[in-house]
């Protein structure tokens, strides 16, 4: 069966009881404020990222930095959401979804992207990995959309204007088999944009 985070998830739903500090992987996604395309068109299946949508991509990548316990893996920008997944990890933490024992899932958290900057963007993060703490999920994402939103309005010149929806939709990866068949999903999302679920010309919009 196809993957559809809008169909799986689309009332946003947390576990009840279930402690999102527990290592495993996270799919995420976290749409604009009213669905609009802020972040930039899709061309010929690649997305071409506005100045606001490379503002979301920097800190995103640039999580890890305020963040000890957190690897990122696939993810992607779209014009009016963002798909990601989020490696929760550390000593601290016990064990959710998958065995993270696997040769595979070690390459997964041995993979951490540098963190990144974007030329004429201020960025809004801590540098000094030296302060960085360990977080649970909702703490992260709700760090990333406010210091996002607060440069994405800096730049739009506006105040108080919400950049993203107050929710986000979330799916706990079980296996490799979930993990691999989501990394696709991903990769592929700006190629089926057109047929999306979350793209405004659908019939099947939300």
């Amino acid at each position: 069966m196809k993957y559809d985070p809008t169909k799986h998830n689309r009332h946003s739903i947390r576990l009840q009881n279930y402690d999102y500090s527990t290592a495993g992987a996270y799919f995420i996604t976290i749409c604009i404020h009213q669905r609009k395309c802020l972040f930039g068109e899709i061309s010929e299946g690649v997305m071409q990222l506005s100045q606001l949508g490379q503002v979301a991509r920097s800190h995103w990548m640039n999580l890890p930095r305020n963040h000890l316990n957190l690897y990122l893996d696939a993810f992607v920008v779209m014009p009016n959401h963002l798909h990601g997944i989020l490696i929760l990890h550390g000593d601290r933490f016990g064990r959710a979804g998958f065995d993270r024992t696997s040769a595979t899932t070690t390459e997964i958290l041995s993979a951490k992207p540098a963190p990144t900057e974007i030329p004429g963007v201020e960025s809004t993060w801590e540098n000094n990995r030296n302060h960085a703490k360990y977080h649970a999920l909702p703490e992260i994402i709700r760090g990333f959309k406010t210091f996002s939103a607060r440069q994405i309005n800096k730049i739009r010149r506006v105040s108080k204007i919400p950049v993203w929806q107050r929710n986000y939709y979330e799916h706990i990866i079980r296996n490799e088999e979930s993990l691999e068949r989501i990394r696709q999903y991903i990769d592929r999302n700006p190629m089926s944009w057109f047929m999306d679920r979350l793209h405004p010309g659908n019939p099947n919009h939300l």
